[in-house]
């Protein structure tokens, strides 16, 4: 999550949200190879570094060069049909010698649209909050409970609650029937939900329709990075999971542009507009990929070769098993010979879930999860665009839309340059960078609240950190820990570890946002953003201490590390 931010905030005593968990060059592939379809594998000059447009190229050519290369929606569709698990034929194994290392020279089209599939959900998360902002005062007066605000905060919190419930119950699901059927479970409240929302007569039916919009947002706010984090080749991970809070984003903003083009008296056509994207989601994932990695931990090997194959091309098997010697060597390094013996043989198998996710290897990972997003939120980001419309509107900007604007462009910006970072700055840079530069906004804010000195520019101060706030947000604390947080954990435990993440994300959510305004009542705004600059220092020292990098490196290889290191210690 997830990992992720919206602009919502509360309308009159609704509870608001933000949600947690860029887009950059999406391929780095190198130049094309020569006519055979092949790297050269014999003596001679290395292939020069490509430029930001030659990794732009998505080889769409080389589908019409070798007349045996699928079509890229061939491909995509036969992951799904090839993923019925009837063959259990071992993988064939990959030679080191006349294969590419993972994810180095492979056509990113299916890939990408995968990916892109999978961040209609993250699309449907953003515009699903956000929507009922606009037309909330609309909908209690046809309801019936105009000025009753402890129901129309019910509009909104059950929206909450229904997330909290799907983050928790996702990871079971997803670990036990797998990331595609999944998506599809899931797509059936998202689309279910907002469509009886549109229809609501009264509070108990449009409560119970964002109840089950919630669930499902839950549900795949974990899903969504999980899945891209295992059919992402590795030297674009980390673009590619950043789309995630891209998409989130634009979903987002375009839920802002609903409200402002269509009057608030259709808010049952916002509703029914809602449900379109959970609509692709749910098409697209019928005809799409399940994970290969989700599928070698089921001993499903045959599907998993053809998930691979129809992803990553030719050579991607070699995704799956020529990380595995990269992982064996990174543990050695790192502990002796202690994960060896883990890692040795193959693409991980399924291990104990549960309890197991409070001990072993898989301890560590899932607290860096729960704690990353408990920082997110305790460092104000929903507090802060709860109180942006107030502070334009000291800063001489009277409109709502125009200040929700700001911070959401300013979001969506600032996603697009974390994006085209991830690769090169890597995770835990931009995340300590990020949360230093929360920490830096919210002093500064807070020194012009309170210091007399400061008061004559205190309007332009507020304006300037809370969009310094919203970018340093963006460029690292917003989407770098629902990336992460899959990266870290191991495949056995991956989707419930992910769950648990979100489970965190959205009860600080909750904390945070239920707390807020009582806080500044009793303390003021000043003390109140300060404590969100301490914790926000707290954030950026915790992940300089405890979090590890995994730019650049395989799924197994962080596995494995993290193994040598739990038994060592």
């Amino acid at each position: 999550m997830l990992h992720t931010l919206s602009s919502t905030r509360p309308a009159r005593g609704g509870a608001y949200h933000a949600a947690g968990s860029g887009l950059m060059p999406l391929s780095m592939l190198r130049p094309r190879p020569a006519s055979s379809g092949r790297l050269p594998l014999g003596p001679g000059p290395l292939p020069t570094t490509p430029s930001p447009l030659q990794r732009l190229h998505l080889y769409s050519d080389r589908t019409h060069d070798d007349p045996h290369h699928p079509s890229t929606v061939a491909r995509f569709k036969g992951a799904a049909a090839a993923d019925d698990g009837s063959s259990q034929q071992p993988i064939a194994p990959v030679s080191s010698s006349d294969a590419p290392a993972p994810g180095t020279a492979a056509p990113l089209a299916p890939v990408l649209l995968a990916v892109a599939v999978a961040c209609a959900g993250s699309f449907a998360f953003g515009f699903n909050l956000s929507i009922i902002n606009g037309p909330l005062e609309t909908i209690a007066t046809e309801l019936g409970i105009a000025g009753n605000k402890a129901l129309m905060g019910l509009v909104v919190s059950s929206t909450l609650a229904g997330a909290a419930l799907g983050s928790l119950a996702g990871g079971g699901v997803a670990d036990s029937l797998g990331r595609r059927v999944s998506f599809l479970l899931a797509a059936v409240p998202m689309v279910a939900g907002p469509l009886i929302s549109a229809a609501a007569g009264d509070i108990n039916t449009m409560a119970a329709g964002r109840f089950l919009t919630g669930a499902a947002i839950g549900l795949s706010s974990a899903l969504v990075p999980t899945y891209i984090s295992e059919v992402a080749p590795t030297r674009i991970r980390g673009t590619l999971g950043a789309l995630n809070q891209l998409c989130i984003c634009l979903g987002i903003l375009g839920a802002l542009l609903v409200n402002v083009v269509v009057p608030a008296a259709a808010w049952r056509t916002m509703f029914q507009a809602a449900a379109a994207p959970a609509a692709l989601l749910g098409l697209g994932m019928l005809l799409g990929p399940e994970s290969p990695r989700w599928l070698a931990s089921k001993h499903r090997d045959a599907a998993a070769r053809d998930a691979a194959v129809r992803l990553w091309g030719p050579s991607g098997p070699a995704e799956l098993d020529l990380s595995r010697p990269a992982a064996t060597a990174a543990a050695s390094a790192n502990a002796g010979r202690a994960a060896a013996s883990d890692v040795d043989g193959g693409t991980a198998v399924a291990q104990p879930g549960g309890l197991a996710l409070l001990s072993g290897p898989a301890a560590r990972p899932l607290l860096i999860g729960v704690l990353l997003f408990a920082f997110q939120q305790f460092a104000g980001i929903n507090a802060l665009v709860y109180f942006s419309s107030s502070v334009f509107r000291q800063a001489g900007v009277s409109s709502d839309a125009l200040a929700s604007a700001a911070v959401g462009a300013t979001n969506v910006l600032g996603t697009l340059v974390a994006a085209s970072l991830m690769e090169r700055a890597g995770r835990k840079q931009l995340m300590a960078g990020s949360f230093m530069g929360q920490a830096a906004a919210m002093f500064a804010m807070a020194a012009g609240f309170s210091l007399p000195a400061l008061q004559p520019y205190a309007g332009t101060i507020a304006v300037v950190g809370t969009l310094s706030y919203i970018a340093a947000f963006a460029l690292g604390a917003g989407p770098v820990p629902a990336l992460i947080v899959p990266e870290l954990n191991p495949l056995a435990t991956r989707g419930k570890a992910v769950s648990a993440a979100f489970v965190s994300h959205w009860v600080c959510n909750v904390l945070v946002g239920q707390s807020f305004l009582a806080a500044v009542q009793s303390y003021g705004l000043a003390p109140v953003y300060t404590f969100f600059g301490l914790m926000a220092l707290a954030g950026a020292a915790y992940v300089n201490s405890q979090v590890p990098e995994t730019k650049g490196k395989t799924l197994e290889q962080i596995e494995a590390e993290l193994r040598a290191g739990a038994k060592a210690a």
